[in-house]
């Protein structure tokens, strides 16, 4: 632990304590879902770097890609064009929902969430935003004004940007409307009414914004038929709809992004994460007519679209594509599902498992119902000591997220799911 011990404790000296890490642990390597620390422990990495890595730790046709670009040209600077850039706003038009075709590359998902808001506004001539409680949206202060997935991120920073309005998320485990989902009336739906009656005219609504499947928030998918009518809204009061697909998008539920799922075509996408392996790359996607009401310099960025971070989005859309990451993913995540719930009908801790693919909640509670981030936290620190890497979200940091690489092999999946029961028969 010496040379692990060593970093950490310098890293107090250099860093501020707003910077949080999960782990004390100080890594040397990475290689497909495996993790090795300084220390020469080996960890399986299925927190995929914060849901970063969907094609793994290091793959081979990313690094090679980012290389040969290295050699050539690293930067732009909004100055010049490049091939590359060019050639991966194509690659990746050629994935998303139909309609969307047009990009604007940035660096982070915040960046990319700042430039929906913005686009938004800017097109539709008005300036209300609705977005829906628990959504984590970034850190900037547009992204922390439509994010709700806790209040310390927006303790100390207000006033935040005006005119930002919040509406309940479709959390049907803990409906905030107590409706049980055998006789779900979709209150959250209706709700909107009640925003438009009492706080916002919808005709001064330029956007809704949401998570298709709650990240940070708890992981919480929202129901189809939520996402479908959520469409009709904006369609009949003439509001632009932005998903919200940093996390759950480039494959991570088993489709391209999540909207898939329900069919349900935004009117703004924005992406980044999974979008490039580990290189910071994000993007604003939208349709053409919208995009051309943007004007040149009403948005821009000096290292968006950076031709290595580009390089590696088209080998990983490439990886995907190539090695039937989508399908694979999906029917792993199907059985990752289906053992867990297994695993949770014997251990009364676990209230309940939910997702798509490679992007499972676990929701662990008491004997009352209540959040217990304890028990939460008693897996993870069995799980990790036991070589396997989790991280937690939800308000009250009761709910695993179970998001291994899209390349994990059955034999990585079934070894991280006996490690996880071993760690729930030690909770029942």
């Amino acid at each position: 632990m010496k040379k692990n011990g060593s970093t950490v404790r310098r890293s107090t000296g250099v860093f501020t304590p707003a910077l949080h890490l999960y782990y004390p642990i100080t890594i040397a390597r990475g290689n497909g879902i495996y993790i090795e620390s300084v220390d020469g422990k080996r960890y399986m990495d299925f927190s995929s770097g914060l849901a970063v890595l969907n094609v793994g730790h290091s793959h081979p046709r990313v690094l090679e890609s980012a290389g040969k670009q290295l050699d050539s040209l690293v930067h732009t600077g909004g100055v010049y064009y490049n091939e590359t850039t060019v050639a991966a706003a194509e690659r990746l038009v050629s994935i998303t929902p139909s309609g969307l075709d047009m990009v604007f590359f940035s660096n982070s998902g915040a960046e990319a969430v700042e430039g929906a808001l913005k686009l938004a506004r800017y097109v539709t001539g008005r300036q209300g935003i609705i977005s829906f409680t628990g959504g984590f949206h970034g850190r900037t202060l547009g992204a922390i004004s439509v994010t709700t997935s806790s209040a310390r991120y927006r303790k100390n920073y207000h006033p935040l940007l005006p005119s930002v309005y919040q509406v309940p998320y479709p959390c049907c485990f803990r409906c905030p409307f107590h409706q049980k989902s055998d006789a779900c009336s979709l209150c959250c739906l209706h709700y909107l009414n009640e925003t438009f009656l009492r706080q916002i005219s919808p005709e001064e609504v330029a956007a809704m914004i949401i998570e298709p499947v709650l990240g940070e928030g708890g992981y919480y998918p929202a129901p189809v038929q939520f996402l479908q009518g959520l469409r009709e809204i904006c369609d009949r009061h003439g509001i632009l709809l932005i998903f919200d697909e940093v996390q759950s998008g480039m494959g991570r539920t088993g489709r391209w992004f999540a909207a898939d799922h329900a069919a349900v075509t935004p009117d703004i996408l924005a992406v980044a994460k999974g979008i490039a392996s580990g290189f910071p790359l994000s993007a604003v996607i939208a349709g053409k007519k919208l995009m051309e009401k943007w004007p040149s310099g009403a948005h821009g960025t000096t290292f968006g679209g950076n031709p290595v971070s580009c390089a590696a989005s088209i080998a990983t859309i490439d990886v995907i594509n190539g090695e039937g990451l989508l399908a694979k993913s999906s029917a792993s995540g199907d059985k990752a599902l289906a053992r867990l719930r297994e695993i949770a009908g014997r251990c009364p801790v676990i209230g309940d498992v939910r997702g798509y693919g490679h992007m499972i909640g676990i929701e662990f509670i008491d004997n009352k119902g209540a959040p217990d981030s304890e028990a939460c936290k008693k897996m993870l620190d069995h799980c990790l000591q036991k070589g396997l890497v989790l991280i937690n979200c939800g308000l009250e940091k009761n709910v695993i997220r179970f998001i291994p690489p899209l390349t994990a092999t059955d034999a990585e999946m079934e070894l991280a799911l006996d490690i996880f029961e071993m760690g729930a028969r030690r909770l029942r």
